[in-house]
């Protein structure tokens, strides 16, 4: 640009200088004398004055412009916690339409067709330094603790446990624990995190959305707890552990006022898991009290035993989960009883995608929970089948049918009271819903 201005500046001084002397030369004869030199003209000093000051103006602006680059150029980003805190949500949800019935007759009181926010988790994560990290994940959920559960009266009979409180949203705690990761081998977790079991099959199902895994949905298990978790993954993923040594009441009981968590022993949970190209193994299991209190007697310990074997991965370039799990549990429902019962159960799953975007999938559940003489006729069994569309990485939705049904008994699972009315043949129910469930999450 500066280079332009003095040329032009050169050039019309050059006219203003010549143009004179050309049109008085063109008047006069070739032979005629050269005239005088004429004086400087004005007109040519000052604009050369003014091309001078122009430039000068130029050069100044350059400099103070490198000078502001120079400025922001040395400029640091603000800093602070932030840098190393994320935070992240999960939300599942369904429309769907329900009946159920025991003995032929309506069953819960959520009969009918409506919108249901089954889970709504917001975690926050935030990393010290490479070695230690924490995490508060709460979990919003409608509670609604009046009504009725299965139990056993003194003498092992069945019994009916009438449950009273008051119908809210209750915000919980689910994990909220400090992390020493002094390598990929060797993790610490202090405080209530995912535990061993449930989440890792989770992650094997994919459709947690639609459906509570198999121990989770039949209340012989949870998901996370308050105690010490040790984990890691060993030969570059390959073999993966998780022990964890805990209270037993899980992540709604922390203890924080009564010292509510204070039990009579630790109860411990752990997994073995073995992942090649998608083939995965895994055993597990659990022994305690589950959280029973230092004042209350108790007549059996928990246990549980768990398996897994399951395949993700690419069949025909299409993404396919194929996977089967079992357990055997002794006493989840009678720690402080004087009788002893025993159960078990079994879950094949299955999704293949169609094409990009959409899958379908299927899952049957057959259970045992109880051998004691009043229950062991009981049976349940659950299935469910959709198509899901995945558009998104954050947006899942599927279109199910669910059936979820008791037979010779009644039973309490995650999606309410399943069967009849009374332990004896001949009395079952079931539970019925068909809608669409879906989940978002960043």
């Amino acid at each position: 640009m500066k280079k332009s201005i003095a040329l032009l500046a050169g050039v019309a001084a050059a006219t203003l200088t010549f143009a004179p002397v050309h049109a008085r030369a063109s008047n006069n004869s070739a032979s005629a004398p050269p005239p005088p030199a004429a004086a400087s003209d004005p007109r040519v000093d000052e604009l050369s004055q003014r091309v001078d000051a122009l430039e000068q103006e130029l050069q100044e602006s350059e400099m103070r412009q490198a000078a502001d680059h120079e400025k922001v150029d040395s400029w640091k980003p603000l800093s602070g916690w932030w840098d190393d805190t994320s935070i992240s949500g999960r939300m599942y949800y369904d429309i769907a339409s329900i009946e159920n019935k025991n003995n032929g007759s309506r069953g819960k009181n959520n009969n009918g067709v409506g919108f249901d926010i089954k889970r709504f988790y917001v975690g926050i994560d935030h990393k010290f330094d490479e070695i230690f990290s924490a995490n508060i994940t709460t979990d919003f959920l409608y509670d609604s603790p009046t009504g009725t559960t299965n139990a056993v009266d003194a003498t092992g009979n069945p019994a009916t446990l009438t449950v009273s409180g008051s119908n809210a949203t209750q915000i919980y705690i689910k994990k909220a624990y400090l992390q020493a990761k002094l390598s990929d081998a060797f993790i610490i977790r202090l405080g209530s995190a995912d535990l061993p079991w449930i989440p890792y099959v989770e992650d094997v199902y994919g459709y947690r959305y639609v459906e509570n895994t198999l121990i989770d949905r039949v209340k012989f298990g949870t998901s996370a707890d308050w105690g010490v978790h040790v984990l890691g993954k060993l030969y570059d993923g390959l073999i993966a552990y998780q022990f964890s040594a805990i209270n037993g009441g899980g992540y709604k009981k922390p203890g924080f006022i009564g010292m509510v968590n204070h039990t009579k022993r630790i109860d411990f949970e752990g997994r073995v898991s073995l992942n090649y190209q998608g083939f995965q193994l895994a055993v597990g299991g659990y022994d305690g009290a589950l959280g029973v209190t230092g004042a209350t007697l108790t007549n059996h310990t928990a246990t549980r035993v768990d398996a897994l074997g399951a395949y993700t991965g690419k069949l025909a370039d299409h993404d396919v989960r194929l996977g089967f799990e079992y357990f055997t549990a002794s006493n989840f429902t009678q720690v402080t009883s004087p009788t002893s019962s025993h159960g078990w159960g079994y879950g094949p799953f299955a999704s293949i995608e169609i094409v990009p975007e959409w899958a379908l999938f299927g899952r049957f559940d057959h259970v045992k929970p109880y051998s004691d003489a009043a229950r062991n006729t009981f049976t349940n069994d659950y299935y469910n089948v959709g198509v899901s569309w995945s558009p998104a990485k954050i947006v899942d939705f599927a279109l199910v049918y669910k059936h979820d049904a008791g037979y010779a008994g009644v039973f309490s699972d995650q999606n309410g009271t399943i069967g009849g009315t009374a332990f004896a043949p001949g009395n079952g129910g079931a539970d019925n819903e068909i809608g669409l469930w879906g989940q978002f999450r960043w």
